[in-house]
Parts: C-alpha cells; sequence; structure tokens
C-alpha cells in the first residue's frame, strides 16, 4: 500500500505538468507554425493517458490476494504495461506518418522562435519528470511506472529532435521540421517495443536475474543444517518473486529437525531478498557423494 501511495503521488505529479506542458507546446506549435512541436504536443497529450494507466495499474496491482487470485494482482502492472507500449507505438507511427505526409507534399515552413523556445522547455522539463519517475519505479520495483518513465524521456527525445528541427529549419533548411519528426517517431517506436518485450517476459514467468539467484543461493547455504541445494527455481510475478527450493540436509534427521531448517531457509530468503513475496522449501536427504 505504501508503494501505491508513492507510485500514485508521483503519477499525479508529473499528469499536472503535463497538461500544462502539453497546452503550451500545442499553442507554440500552432502559432509558432511548427509541424514538428505540434506532433511532440501530441506525444506530451499521450503522456497524460500513460499516467492515467500507471495510477490504475498501481491500484489494481496492490490488491492482496483473493479467492479468485490466491497469488495476488502483482502482474496487472505488466498488462499496464503492455497498454503504455502500445500507446507509445501508436503515437510513433501517427508522429512518423505526418511528418512523412508533410515532407512529401511540401508542407513546411519556417517556424517561429517560440516554437524553438518551447523545444528547450519541453527538453528540461520532460528530462526532470523522467528522473523524479524512474528513481520511484526503481524504489517499488514498477515496470508500469518505469514504462511512463521512459515516456517522459522519449518525449525529451522527441523535443530534442524537435529543436534540431525547428533550428534548421529557420536557418533555411525547412525540411530539418517534418524529418524531425520522423526520427523521433523512430525513437518512440523502439521505446515502446522494448517495453512490449519485458512486459510479455513478466507474464510468461521469466527468471529472477543472476545476481538475484547468487543472494539466494548464498544465503540458503550459510544456514546451519544446509548441506548443499539441488535445484532453484524463481518466477517473476509482476514487480515480486517466487521461489522454489530443494535443499540437502544430514538423512538421519528428524522430520522435526529438518521441517525447522526449512523454516530457517524460507525466512531467510524472505527477508534477505525484499522482492520475494513467497519461498517454497522442499527438504531432501543429503547421501554422501550420491549427489
Amino acid at each position: 500500500m505504501e508503494s501505491y501511495k508513492l507510485g500514485t503521488k508521483v503519477s499525479v505529479v508529473t499528469m499536472i505538468a503535463n497538461i500544462i506542458l502539453s497546452i503550451f507546446k500545442l499553442i507554440a506549435g500552432i502559432f509558432g507554425k511548427s509541424a514538428a512541436m505540434t506532433a511532440d504536443a501530441v506525444h506530451s497529450v499521450s503522456d497524460v493517458f500513460t499516467t492515467v494507466v500507471v495510477i490504475i495499474g498501481l491500484k489494481m496491482s496492490s490488491k492482496g490476494e483473493d479467492k479468485e487470485h490466491p497469488y495476488g494482482h502483482e502482474r496487472l502492472e505488466a498488462v499496464c504495461a503492455k497498454i503504455i507500449s502500445a500507446a507509445l507505438l501508436l503515437v510513433g507511427f501517427t508522429i512518423g506518418y505526418k511528418s512523412a505526409v508533410n515532407l512529401y507534399e511540401g508542407n513546411v515552413t519556417t517556424p517561429r522562435s517560440i516554437a524553438l523556445w518551447a523545444a528547450v522547455v519541453s527538453i528540461i522539463v520532460k528530462e526532470g519528470m523522467y528522473w523524479y519517475t524512474i528513481i520511484t519505479a526503481r524504489k517499488i520495483r514498477s515496470i508500469a511506472m518505469e514504462g511512463d518513465a521512459w515516456h517522459h524521456r522519449s518525449d525529451a527525445f522527441s523535443s530534442v529532435g524537435t529543436f534540431l528541427g525547428i533550428l534548421g529549419a529557420r536557418y533555411g533548411y525547412t525540411f530539418l521540421d517534418p524529418v524531425a519528426g520522423m526520427i523521433v517517431s523512430i525513437l518512440i517506436i523502439k521505446v515502446g517495443v522494448d517495453l512490449y518485450i519485458r512486459a510479455v517476459k513478466e507474464l510468461i514467468d521469466s527468471s529472477a536475474d543472476k545476481e538475484t539467484l547468487d543472494k539466494i543461493s548464498n544465503s540458503v547455504l550459510s544456514i546451519d543444517g544446509v548441506r548443499d541445494i539441488k535445484n532453484l527455481k524463481t518466477r517473476i510475478f509482476g514487480n515480486r518473486i517466487y521461489v522454489d527450493i530443494e535443499v540437502f540436509v544430514d538423512e538421519g534427521l528428524s522430520v522435526r529437525e529438518g521441517h525447522d531448517i526449512a523454516e530457517i531457509v524460507h525466512s531467510s530468503v524472505q527477508n534477505e531478498i525484499n522482492a520475494v513475496k513467497h519461498c517454497m522449501v522442499h527438504i531432501e536427504p543429503f547421501i554422501g557423494s550420491s549427489i
């Protein structure tokens, strides 16, 4: 619940900032006669939509287990991340298409200075929003929020391209305005594809990274009574990790003694690795060199 509150606070702040920035960029694009800036404004509007999706995702994934969902709702974040990736792809293709049409039809003009200054403001604000969001996303391990952060950065990239295109157009190379829009669209599409792939991996029980696996192994092997690890499996479930581990103990131990060791292993893994939601431990008899 604390993660939900923190994530929601960041999302609301960035959403308000996006609304103000979108209006400013749209006005600058229209009055500044810049197709690239107008497209950039549309990109910022899409950020508002994705932030709403993040807030919904954080709310739904923070719900605890229930009868219909005994393992919780964390994977709903990955579903929301897929929605965000789809929005990024749509925005990317739309900007690219419109820019290509403008270039082909020769529908290019020399942008005014207000469009150039709007691009500078957008770069600064959107990069700040990226860092504000990504720090919190990593802290609460939210893939949907991390996707939203990259949406902010893609908007910053978009504004960099817009700035260069407008600057070139003001120096007489008017074709650079729509060309900048096309380049920006490619960057946005790449971010959308990368986010989609990550979201899919979270939905198909991918293993935790090697660093986490090593940390679990070292923690378990340091426990008195554990002779070795027979098998270790992990699966990512939203922003949490499930662990299934089989450990060897001396075959002469009683059921109670083996159970106590299993409890220690269970508690050690869940307490030392914050991302672990549940650890299932299975005890195997240690039979010397036969393992």
